[in-house]
């Protein structure tokens, strides 16, 4: 069980507990919190406000203090499956893997299977991190399912520890490219717009000061054609959904978005966003050997481009 201490700023005087909470449990893109789930929990005794159990319609001062203890998560048992892998780099230390577009990198709930976390398990067999946990071992960073491209994957905890501390400080480079609507004002620039769960919708991020984190996109323009840009983007810190979100807070969302592109946008043929993970390159954690790998343009995003140069 974890729990969780939150004292109510004056800011937030006379709101409802249910709406306060949903909020601020959201700090973290590892779980969402509706508020649904948050009147779970107040009904269910597991909220405690200035010591007492209180309704979800309760309504919270400044200076209150919150008690959350939230359940620890029912682990899922994650199997070992013989699903081909494109593995482009391997040692004793960790592996770079070229994800197809479609796989979920980790199982969770409507994904349990068929995972790159699956596929993992049964190559390296006991040879993963297990830094976070039983559903992710080995995972430094993820990409969506509906993104491709190149992935990191510590085999040991120092080698983990050794990425992330990379990521961190930002030396670890990570390129991609996609194809967005419209053409740009500058042929490249940089984004820098906090990130956090959408206000309106805790599904979605969002470009918002509530519970943000900075993140910061540079972006290159390689080919415009009528309507659209092919363009590469280098990131800088790596929220959950990044670019598509910068992206589309420029009236510039990647083609085929499911979620941040414009309803009526056109999808040019595709099942999900045109957004590939192209470049990887950072310091071997073990080594200290700098290492770089670059993955080719996929079919999928060919075509795109080889039908957006008829237009």
């Amino acid at each position: 069980m974890t729990e969780h201490v939150f004292t109510v700023s004056e800011s937030s005087d006379s709101m409802r507990i249910d709406k306060y909470l949903s909020i601020v449990l959201n700090d973290s893109a590892e779980q969402v919190f509706s508020r649904s789930a948050v009147s779970v929990l107040l009904e269910d005794g597991a909220v405690l406000l200035n010591g007492k159990s209180v309704g979800k319609s309760a309504k919270i001062r400044g200076g209150d203090v919150i008690v959350v203890q939230i359940p620890d998560p029912r682990p899922l048992e994650v199997e070992a499956q013989e699903i081909p892998l494109d593995i482009v780099y391997e040692d004793e230390h960790l592996l770079v893997v070229n994800k197809p577009r479609g796989m979920v990198v980790h199982p969770a709930a409507g994904n349990p299977d068929g995972t790159l976390v699956n596929a993992l398990l049964a190559h390296c067999k006991d040879s993963l991190s297990g830094i976070n946990g039983v559903l992710r071992p080995g995972i430094v960073h993820r990409i969506d399912k509906d993104t491709s491209g190149l992935l990191i994957v510590a085999k040991t905890n120092d080698a983990h520890l050794g990425l992330a501390e990379q990521i961190k400080e930002h030396s670890f480079l990570r390129e991609y490219e996609a194809v967005t609507l419209g053409h740009f004002k500058q042929s490249e620039g940089t984004v820098d717009a906090p990130i956090g769960r959408d206000p309106k919708d805790r599904k979605k991020m969002a470009v918002t000061p509530l519970n943000s984190k900075r993140a910061v996109t540079h972006y290159r323009v390689l080919e415009e054609y009528v309507g659209y840009s092919h363009v590469r983007f280098r990131l800088e810190t790596g929220r959950t959904h990044q670019i598509r979100v910068h992206m589309a807070t420029m009236n510039h969302a990647i083609v085929g978005d499911p979620v941040y592109a414009p309803r009526h946008a056109e999808t040019l043929g595709l099942n999900g966003q045109c957004l590939h993970a192209k470049t990887i390159g950072f310091i071997h954690p073990i080594t200290k050997e700098y290492l770089e790998f670059d993955s080719p343009l996929p079919p999928y995003f060919t075509a795109v481009l080889e039908r957006l140069r008829k237009l």
